[in-house]
């Protein structure tokens, strides 16, 4: 019942499509036709599969499919859908829904009315449902991983800028991060931003001893971004020659 080859005549909307398949494994891919007079859907397999369902267990409707959506989602897929009926035009969406077990799956639905030929309404819509949620968490464990790694390497940059804080005005590290944050706001530059700056100024190639107190005053007062001109004032980086 309602399998792919029942749909086959449905024309691809192949640009809309390759777009949600760009990430790079092929997801579930399911067919759907919506008749606009009965409010009745087609499911192919794969699109009851996507809901939680055997194939045929259940008689898809607007209510139906509209009940699955994800509460924050529901009311914006409604009115893709009233428009599409309305205008035909072709759309596209990604939304969250949760399956018979209750399980949220994240879709993207493609589609575009077709007219009947006589009066020119528009009696159907046809389209595709297509599983994106596992390309979704891909992508979501990239970010995360990601932001963890820059607020590692942002972390890291902190320590290093509070270091050579302690060793220039021999002070501890709550004193130096206290400079640094007096210094940002100063600047308006994020505490983050800064501590690089000053640790890629103070590693610069020609820097042969650790700054005095009054340049690096004189730095926090006045930062430069790296690549903005700080003069070398030695042969090389006192970072290096302390490693």
């Amino acid at each position: 019942m309602n399998s792919i080859a029942q749909l086959n005549e449905v024309p691809p909307l192949d640009d809309a499509v390759e777009a949600a398949l760009a990430s790079g494994d092929r997801p579930p891919v399911g067919r759907y036709r919506l008749d606009l007079a009965t409010g009745r859907w087609s499911w192919s397999d794969e699109v009851y599969v996507m809901h939680g369902f055997e194939p045929g267990e259940i008689v898809p409707t607007t209510q139906l499919m509209l009940s699955h959506k994800h509460p924050e989602d529901r009311s914006r897929v409604d009115g893709l859908l009233r428009s599409a009926a309305s205008t035909g035009e072709p759309f596209s969406s990604v939304h969250r829904i949760y399956d018979a077990n209750g399980k949220i799956r994240t879709l993207a639905v493609t589609g575009q009315g077709r007219r009947d030929p006589e009066s020119g309404k528009v009696v159907e819509l046809i389209g595709y449902f297509i599983d994106v949620t596992e390309a979704q968490r891909e992508a979501a464990q990239r970010e995360a991983t990601a932001s963890i790694r820059a607020s590692a390497e942002r972390r890291a940059a902190i320590e290093q800028a509070k270091g050579v804080l302690m060793v220039v005005y021999c002070i501890d590290a709550d004193e130096a991060f206290a400079r640094l944050r007096h210094a940002s706001n100063h600047a308006n530059v994020p505490v983050r931003d800064l501590a690089s700056w000053l640790v890629n100024w103070f590693s610069r190639p020609g820097v042969m001893a650790f700054p005095g107190d009054q340049e690096v005053s004189d730095f926090l007062a006045d930062p430069v971004p790296p690549g903005n001109g700080a003069a070398p004032v030695g042969s090389s980086s006192p970072l290096a020659a302390a490693g």
